[in-house]
Formats: structure tokens, C-alpha cells, sequence
């Protein structure tokens, strides 16, 4: 989930080989939307340092009303983990972002986390808590990893800003409990093993684990990229299992061995995870060259969900679908939500900036349009994160316990950066003379 400064020219490249041509309506469409981009980043990020610090006990409010009341004290520990690794992230790439304040809150976002966000038992001393009252007691345990892995986001990310080591060691040793959980003992979780229980590879947790070994390994030199470099294999393999229907549809859940499920839990999709999923997989691909992986990334990842999970009559991305056409039985199904057109527009995005294929931006046009249409709240700023099916605001809080400030955040911060990285092509294709390859001759926009 994250891009730094010396990535981002391996995520979105600059052509060497191939000349990038856009058209006058593209290129002030995509100046637009990088400044759109910049403005709703600047507005979001200022809601949250006004509305969402506590001063007294430390952390984060996580639960705000539109107008940036505080509604619900309770602390929920994956978005804590969350906007500290958003502070320090912005802070680190984007020089408006050096502001003491913004450095300073991740500073103590930190230190709330570690204080209070870890629950030892007999059996493990890494297992965190789900959500913790406003002067940090544990509420509530889930039997999951993602407490966790947004812990060692913000362990690893805090390190990088601040320089202290210790975080860093800490962020790689839950990494290696969750990496035992994950492949060899998952009863450290609490969750027990019944008998009619089928064990289940979920797309979230391979997806999670290979955004975790991006994240300790980008820029800590080859000893770090070495130490995860079988776990980034085994991800992508267990993500790529669920590819199914002979290539036809991401599944949510398959079995251990790649085989689809019975039933409901079988036939589900979710569009927004397969589209993250897919640019996880861009970036892994780009890491380490690989051209078939970028291939299979685009068509099943990004190509194919967007295709299955668009609504025709309305607009936006469901957020639950059956692949045999049943009505999904979430409650939410039908909902269009934030997340998944944030993860839409990056996965189009890089997908695009990496094949030079217009269809990908004109689908990145296409899901923009429609999420700076709905989402952004003009009048108290930051985002609705809830739509009905037809578009309207159905939840209006800005903040609540699966609602950050982290997504929206994301997308902004890694859009700005990409179509940065576009304009910058085009410049260099619209406004420079260079050498094609195999040529001496010098070749302009026109080739000629």
C-alpha cells in the first residue's frame, strides 16, 4: 500500500524505450484531476489534525460526525496504526507535509499503540486489540491479524521518520508472529478449530501480507529484501489461486489448495480487495520485473473486477457480489462505498502508467468522475464513505470503526504522486526532441 519517493519512477515509469503520447483533452484532464487531487489531500488531512487528536489520553478519535464531532470515545487500534503510518508517510515524501504538528501527532500515535495496543497472553506477547476505551483499556479482541498488521505499519513507517531502530525491530518481529499464524499455527488467535470448519484462503490475508513485506523492505537494502523475499512468493501464489472460473472471476475465498468452495462463502466477490489486490500485485511486479505477473495483474486484478462490479444503471463499484448472480446475502451488497474506488482509481492508474494502454486511463477517468462526484463533502470536508445503490449519502460520519482517514488518504497521496509522474511524460514527450531507440535520427511528438 505504499510508494515512496524512489519507487514511484518503477511504479509509474517514464517511457525510455517508447514514446507515451496523450491527446490535449487527456492532458488537461489529467492536470485537473492531479490538482483536485492536491486540494481534497490538503482538506482531508487538515480535518483530521482539527478534529481527530486527543490531547489528554493520547491516540486518535476515530469515531467523528460530519461536522467533526467526536461521537464515540472507543479507539479502534488497526486505525490508529493506520493514521500514524499516514502521518509519517506524508511527512517523509511530500515537503508541504514537514509541519512539526503532523510529525509530532504520529510521534504520539505511536507511543499510544504501544502503550496500550498489545494484549500479552500465555501463548503470545504480539497479539493487539481490536478496540481500546479512550485512556487505552482493551474492549475487544478480534481473531484476526489486521490489528496487527496496520501495528507494523506504523511501527516501520514511525521508524523510518524518527530514525529509532527499535521500531523497526519490533515492526519485524510481529511480522514473524503473524507469518506463524498465517502458515504454520493460527491458534495464537483465539479461534477455535471446529468440526465443520473448512480451512480457507482469503484473498485479505495473503493481500495484507505481501503489502507488509513492500512496506519493511522498500529501502532497507538486500539483507531485509532477502529476509522476506519467500514469504513476497508465497503471497502472490496464494492470491493468484483466486483466480477461477477457467480465468473468468476473482473469488473472495478458495480453499488451501486453490479449489472454490461451496456455497456462499464460495461464490463471493468482492471487487474493491481483487482491485487492491491488483495493484499490490503491479507493484510487486514492477519490483521484480516481472512482465507475466504485471500481465495477469492487469487482465484478472484490474480489468475483470472493474468489468464484473461495475453498476450499469447507477454507476460505481458494488461492494459484494455472487458469481452465479444470487443475491449476496451482506446486507451492504449493493452499497457503493469509498474504499473500493480509491483502490480502483490507483490500480487504473498504475496499470496504465506501466502498458501506456489508453482504455486503463479511460477507465481511470471514468471511476474519478464518479468518485469526486459523490464522495467528497463540499460543505464540512473530508469524505462520505457510505452510498446507497443510486449514489445518495446513506451513512454521513466521517470517522467510525471501519472508516479512517487512511484510505482516502492513500488515494490522494499515491494519485498526486502518479499523475505527477504522467504530466512529467508528457512533457517530455510534447516538449523534447530524443533519440528513438535503434535510430539516430532525433524524433519529435508526431514521429516526425
Amino acid at each position: 500500500m505504499t510508494i515512496s519517493l524512489v519507487s514511484v519512477t518503477q511504479l509509474y515509469p517514464s517511457p525510455q524505450n517508447d514514446v507515451c503520447f496523450l491527446t490535449g483533452t487527456m492532458s488537461l484532464s489529467l492536470e485537473e484531476c492531479r490538482d483536485r487531487i492536491r486540494t481534497e489531500l490538503d482538506t482531508v488531512v487538515d480535518f483530521w489534525l482539527k478534529h481527530s487528536h486527543d490531547t489528554v489520553h493520547g491516540g486518535f478519535f476515530t469515531c467523528i460526525g460530519r461536522d467533526g464531532t467526536v461521537y464515540d470515545e472507543l479507539k479502534y487500534v488497526w486505525l490508529q496504526g493506520r493514521q500514524v503510518w499516514m502521518y509519517c508517510r506524508l511527512y517523509r515524501t511530500m515537503d508541504r507535509f514537514q509541519r512539526p504538528e503532523i510529525l509530532e501527532a504520529a510521534k504520539a500515535g505511536g507511543a499510544f499503540l504501544r502503550r496500550f495496543s498489545r494484549v500479552s497472553s500465555s501463548t503470545s506477547q504480539w497479539k493487539c486489540a481490536f478496540c481500546l476505551t479512550r485512556d487505552g483499556k482493551a474492549v475487544k479482541i478480534q481473531r484476526t491479524i489486521f490489528s496487527e498488521c496496520f501495528y507494523i505499519m506504523a511501527m516501520d513507517e514511525l521508524s523510518r521518520v524518527t530514525g529509532d531502530k527499535d521500531m523497526q525491530v519490533e515492526a519485524e518481529q510481529m511480522m514473524e508472529q503473524l507469518t506463524h499464524w498465517v502458515q504454520v499455527d493460527s491458534s495464537g488467535l483465539g479461534r477455535p478449530k471446529l468440526p465443520g470448519d473448512i480451512p480457507t484462503n482469503s484473498m485479505a490475508v495473503p493481500m495484507m501480507l505481501l503489502c507488509l513485506v513492500h512496506q519493511l523492505t522498500q529501502d532497507r537494502g538486500q539483507e531485509v529484501v532477502q529476509k522476506y523475499r519467500e514469504l513476497g512468493r508465497w503471497c502472490v501464489q496464494q492470491i493468484l489461486q483466486h483466480i477461477q472460473r477457467d480465468g473468468t472471476a476473482i473469488l473472495e475465498n478458495v480453499s488451501l489448495n486453490g479449489a472454490e468452495l461451496r456455497g456462499c462463502q464460495g461464490r463471493l466477490q468482492n471487487p474493491g480487495h481483487a482491485l487492491e489486490a491488483g495493484w499490490f500485485l503491479l507493484q510487486y511486479s514492477a519490483e521484480q520485473g516481472d512482465d507475466e505477473l504485471k500481465t495477469t495483474a492487469i487482465n484478472k486484478f484490474v480489468e475483470l473486477p472493474y468489468q464484473c462490479g461495475w453498476d450499469k444503471e447507477h454507476g460505481g463499484l458494488f461492494y459484494f457480489l455472487d458469481v452465479d448472480g444470487h443475491c449476496p446475502t451482506q446486507l451492504e451488497w449493493s452499497m457503493k462505498l469509498w474504499w473500493p474506488h480509491c483502490e480502483a482509481l490507483i490500480a487504473f492508474l498504475m496499470a496504465y502508467s506501466q502498458t501506456k494502454k489508453p482504455e486503463l486511463l479511460d477507465r481511470f477517468f471514468h471511476i474519478y468522475e464518479y468518485t469526486f462526484s459523490n464522495f467528497p463533502d463540499a460543505k464540512s470536508g473530508e469524505w462520505f464513505g457510505y452510498l446507497t445503490q443510486d449514489g445518495k449519502v446513506a451513512l454521513d460520519f466521517k470517522g467510525g470503526p471501519f472508516k479512517g482517514k487512511n484510505i482516502a488518504m492513500l488515494l490522494l497521496l499515491e494519485e498526486e504522486e502518479g499523475l505527477g509522474a504522467c504530466l512529467q511524460w508528457q512533457s517530455v514527450n510534447t516538449m523534447k526532441l530524443w533519440t528513438g531507440p535503434g535510430h539516430g535520427s532525433l524524433w519529435t511528438r508526431d514521429g516526425a
